[in-house]
C-alpha cells in the first residue's frame, strides 16, 4: 500500500511543481505517473552506482544531500529520455527532489510500513 501511495504522491507533486514552475513542462498526469514510475527504478538500479562514491567523498557524512542530488540527475536523465516531459536547469530538479523527499519522509512518519512497525518504531503525532 505504501509503494501505491508513495507512486501517486510522486507523481501528485512532479504534476503540480510543473504547473507552478515556469521551467518544468509536463503533458499530462499519465506523463508525471511515467516520470515518477521511472525515477523509481533508475533510484532502484542505478542510483546507488552514483551514490556510492559521492558519498565515499563525503565520508558518508552528506548521505542526505547527496541522495536529493543524484534525484535529481536522474529527473535531469529522465527529462533526456522522454518528450513530454523537460526541466530546463538543474535548480528546479533539486527542488522537485527535495520535495519528493520531504513528501516521502512524511509518508513514512504517518503510515508506517509492517518492517517499521515490527523494529518498534512509533509514530510521532
Amino acid at each position: 500500500m505504501n509503494i501505491l501511495l508513495q507512486w501517486l504522491l510522486n507523481a501528485g507533486i512532479i504534476y503540480g511543481l510543473a504547473s507552478l514552475l515556469p521551467s518544468v513542462t509536463i503533458k499530462n498526469f499519465g506523463t508525471a505517473l511515467l516520470v515518477a514510475a521511472l525515477l523509481a527504478v533508475l533510484n532502484t538500479f542505478i542510483g546507488w552506482i552514483i551514490r556510492f562514491p559521492l558519498n565515499l567523498v563525503s565520508f558518508f557524512l552528506l548521505s542526505g544531500l547527496v541522495r536529493l542530488v543524484v534525484a535529481a540527475i536522474l529527473l535531469k536523465l529522465i527529462d533526456n529520455f522522454l518528450s513530454d516531459f523537460e526541466i530546463k536547469g538543474f535548480w528546479p530538479a533539486l527542488l522537485i527532489a527535495l520535495a519528493i523527499s520531504l513528501a516521502g519522509s512524511l509518508i513514512d512518519r504517518q503510515v508506517p510500513t509492517e518492517r517499521m512497525i515490527q523494529s518498534g518504531y512509533v509514530a510521532v503525532r
